[in-house]
């Protein structure tokens, strides 16, 4: 159990490798945009091109096509459906631009909330996933592990920029992102200590279902319609080719 901790751990925790990349960096709404673009591309691509199919497989072999794409469709909706009344929870832009001093201080606050909150929320049952494949699998889980990393990492960026453009400290910005990966590790031991007799083959599609509805909501709701702003568009673009064309590579390398 120590080594699929352990896997998991390193999972989660490149969340904060992200914050790290972005201290590197001075925060701008240039960085800003091309960090949302990238992120929200690896997350629409991930949830579309891999975990969404791998769904699909699984209910494909045990209802009907229409019962499968029925139950497929209904646990996307519960992750986005998760995500947007945790949104709505957090302060609004005007609220937080009072806090910070101004408008656009207050936009990307709101940004890096809404994203951080989201990805805890999905990290969470990741972890749980990653943890359980390493246990049942070890070479599978290897290359979930090595996967999850690869897009914790543009997750990172896309909390601790604006987080950093937020509050003017680039540490600040890669405390948060790193916060955020905490709860994939936090998943996992949960999964170790009380959930395991309960997480059927059903039940983790489930979980794989609703990770994905979550990053799909975080990407089309949050990152992309901010990457896409007019004054950053040429960034914002910029950045989700560069990471549709990463996650590709990435998602063929692993198969």
């Amino acid at each position: 159990m120590l080594l699929p901790l352990l896997m998991t751990t390193i999972a989660g925790l490149s969340t904060g490798l992200g914050g790290l990349i972005a201290a590197l960096f001075r925060p701008t709404p240039r960085l800003m945009a091309f960090c949302g673009g990238f992120a929200g591309a690896v997350m629409l691509t991930v949830s579309l091109a891999d975990l969404a199919p791998a769904l699909l497989d699984f209910y494909g072999a045990l209802l009907s096509p229409f019962g499968c794409g029925a139950a497929a469709a209904a646990l996307l909706l519960g992750g986005m459906l998760a995500a947007w009344l945790l949104a709505c929870a957090l302060p609004d832009e005007d609220t937080l631009a009072d806090r910070f001093g101004s408008r656009t201080q207050g936009s990307a606050m709101r940004a890096a909330l809404v994203t951080g909150a989201a990805l805890l929320l999905h990290n969470l049952p990741e972890g749980i996933l990653t943890l359980l494949t390493n246990v049942s699998d070890p070479q599978l889980g290897a290359r979930t592990a090595l996967a999850i990393a690869l897009h914790n990492i543009p997750e990172g960026l896309a909390v601790a920029v604006p987080f950093a453009c937020a509050t003017g400290s680039r540490a600040k910005g890669a405390v948060a992102a790193l916060v955020s990966g905490l709860a994939e590790p936090a998943g996992a031991v949960l999964a170790a200590l009380v959930l395991a007799p309960l997480l059927t083959p059903g039940l983790l599609n489930g979980i794989v279902a609703v990770v994905a509805g979550i990053m799909l909501w975080v990407a089309a709701a949050q990152l992309l319609p901010a990457a896409f702003e007019p004054a950053w568009r040429k960034m914002g673009v910029t950045g989700f080719c560069a990471g549709v064309l990463l996650m590709i590579l990435g998602i063929a390398a692993l198969a």
